[in-house]
């Protein structure tokens, strides 16, 4: 007798947790965030464009000119320099350092590129619409690679197995230009997806988040965060900074944001992985990061325990990473533009 009562008494609690579970899934998406689609046709349907439809040889392409330190004017800096693959997709300095050793004039972190396909705009001031106009900028930036965009070219068009690579890829006739050189780097980091068990949660799987992190994600959007921090990239759109308050560190280099004042909001995802945070890399703990965002955006104090709760959520979108194999790079020619320093 007592046994079955303690069954039933069981199964009404699961019941509960799990009609609760699902309640909170639907507030989720309520208030704008979305999953990565676990259907591989689906998530297809977001990421590739078929004008340029992503191919297994464009991403081999891509991810070898991603790695490729002599796309720089000093034949060391490459892609995967300031957005490190193996340390969630940025370098962990406060501002990216580049040619010579120059930090960023203005003080600005070098964001993750895992999941940037799924951002509407990129760079901090979202000058650039989608990923292969951006990865055209870093390129010549005079303090990041500093590479004019003839030399990146003549490296490349210089070095017979690229030259062949980028036949494979895009047929015979392919003309190789700086564009289609940053095309096709923006191809390889489409595909640098990172679903999370958040997303498993969003996609029905109502045990995939523990009741700490359900609690946690609860907290969230009772706050607001997911006013700005929505979507499926949990960021990446434009919006307005500093709402309610000062940020503390605002003097730390000289940013602030578009024309218009507004700052493209980072993703969360693997946001554990990716500090320093804020734009200028001022904010180490992302607790602190909590609690100031709650003050100068939202307009209200967050306290220690609120913070640990979100943190606890935060931690939970740290994604399942695709296994990327450093490459073999094609090796240059005799008349492949040297290394300079200037």
């Amino acid at each position: 007798m007592y046994k079955s009562k303690f069954i039933s008494l069981a199964l009404v609690l699961a019941c509960s947790t799990s009609f609760a579970s699902t309640d909170l899934v639907k507030k989720a998406k309520d208030s704008g965030l979305k999953a990565i689609p676990a259907d591989k046709v689906e998530l297809m349907k977001l990421i590739d464009d078929p004008k340029d439809p992503i191919t297994d040889a464009k991403v081999e392409l891509g991810k070898k000119l991603f790695f490729d330190p002599r796309l720089s004017r000093s034949g060391l800096i490459s892609c995967n320099t300031c957005h490190n693959l193996g340390m969630g997709g940025d370098d962990g300095v406060p501002a990216a350092i580049g040619h010579k050793w120059t930090a960023n004039p203005h003080h600005l972190n070098s964001p993750t590129v895992y999941n940037s396909v799924f951002f509407t705009a990129q760079f901090w001031d979202g000058r650039s619409p989608h990923l292969a106009d951006q990865a055209q900028g870093p390129m010549q930036a005079a303090p990041e690679m500093a590479a004019p965009a003839n030399l990146v070219k003549e490296r490349i068009v210089s070095i017979p197995e690229y030259v062949a690579e980028f036949k494979i890829a895009y047929g015979d006739d392919v003309n190789i230009t700086f564009e289609k050189i940053a095309t096709t780097i923006a191809t390889f980091e489409k595909i640098l997806v990172t679903p999370s068990k958040f997303d498993d949660f969003l996609n029905g799987d109502v045990k995939a988040l523990n009741d700490a992190e359900q609690k946690g994600l609860n907290t969230f959007i009772d706050k607001g965060c997911a006013s700005c921090h929505n979507g499926i990239a949990l960021g990446g759109t434009m919006q307005p900074f500093e709402l309610a308050g000062k940020y503390k560190f605002a003097d730390v280099g000289d940013f602030k944001g578009d024309d218009k004042g507004m700052v493209k909001t980072p993703t969360l995802r693997n946001i554990t992985e990716t500090g320093p945070y804020f734009h200028n890399g001022a904010v180490w703990a992302l607790t602190d990061a909590i609690k100031e965002m709650g003050s100068i955006q939202l307009g209200i104090k967050i306290t220690d325990a609120q913070a640990d709760e979100m943190l606890t959520f935060l931690k939970a979108l740290k994604g399942r990473k695709p296994a990327i194999i450093y490459p073999q790079l094609p090796e240059e020619s005799a008349t492949t533009p040297k290394p300079t320093f200037d």
